[in-house]
């Protein structure tokens, strides 16, 4: 059946506006690229638009060298690896027992979580009850108040209601209880969606930027999300931390660059890897509401 032309034009309005969301998404990534990757008169001078110009790996040396760069990359892996561990183990709990047909009241625990996704007590509130537990410049303010989300928890709700009855029924009569069914049938079943959340999680950790702002008060540590922010917004902050002798070989502005790439690079690598459960993740929890 052949399209009629609305529906022509409907997908060529399609392409022509994906085509632009995606051009200024790669087009900004690529100038940074070529920055981090050209040598520090073609950057001053501003020749450099999307391919580096006289390519040179200065920019990535002075960074690695001079700046505390190494230290935030260790910080920013200790708090996506701990918090995206915390947030997965909590929101299966959550959601288990919620996706149980025989737990009594799991309707009122329900709304009260969708509750929490449109009021919430704001930020000061939020800051005092850290700062009276005594967490603030600690990593454990960045975990404990956001450790579920809720609608990642609803998701995977949705993913555990989906599994047959059947198994669960089958599983009983082999002597299984509620924790055997969740570690060695329910888990094993929900790999995508397992994925797809830790994927989240961990994208949203990686990236933390205000909770650090807000909490950690010590700039030793800072995670890379503000260390970059930093270098942006200040030229002398890489003034005081790099050596001057590389400066002079090197603009902040290639430093800068570079230090962008390092922060992407990793969540870029781990995109691939989960692409296979991404989208049959989603659609597994999306079915149901």
């Amino acid at each position: 059946m052949r399209d009629s032309r609305s529906e022509k034009l409907f997908y060529l309005l399609n392409y022509v506006l994906l085509t632009i969301i995606a051009l200024s998404c790669i087009l900004p990534l690529l100038n940074v690229i070529a920055l981090s990757l050209s040598g520090a008169d073609a950057v001053a001078s501003g020749r450099v638009t999307l391919w580096p110009v006289e390519t040179s790996l200065a920019s990535f040396k002075s960074l690695f060298t001079g700046t505390p760069i190494m230290r935030s990359f260790w910080n920013s892996v200790q708090i996506t690896l701990i918090g995206t561990g915390l947030s997965m183990l909590v929101t299966i709990m959550a959601a288990y027992p919620l996706s149980r047909r025989q737990f009594y009241s799991r309707r009122f625990f329900t709304l009260a979580m969708v509750f929490t996704m449109i009021f919430n007590g704001g930020l000061i509130p939020s800051y005092l009850v850290v700062q009276n537990l005594g967490l603030v410049n600690s990593y454990a303010a960045l975990w404990l108040p956001g450790l579920v989300s809720t609608y990642n928890m609803l998701l995977m709700r949705s993913a555990f209601e989906q599994l047959p009855g059947e198994v669960d029924e089958a599983a009983k009569i082999d002597g299984c209880g509620e924790t055997g069914i969740l570690l060695r049938i329910v888990l094993p079943l929900s790999k995508p969606m397992l994925a797809t959340l830790a994927l989240f999680y961990g994208v949203g950790y990686w990236n933390a930027f205000m909770s650090v702002m807000i909490y950690i008060n010590d700039t030793a540590k800072y995670n890379m999300t503000v260390l970059v922010q930093n270098m942006i917004k200040s030229t002398s902050m890489i003034q005081d931390f790099a050596d001057p002798t590389m400066l002079a070989t090197m603009t902040p502005e290639g430093i800068r660059s570079a230090a962008v790439i390092v922060m992407i690079v990793p969540i870029l690598a781990v995109y691939p890897l989960l692409q296979k459960y991404f989208v049959k993740g989603v659609m597994l929890g999306s079915i149901k509401g």
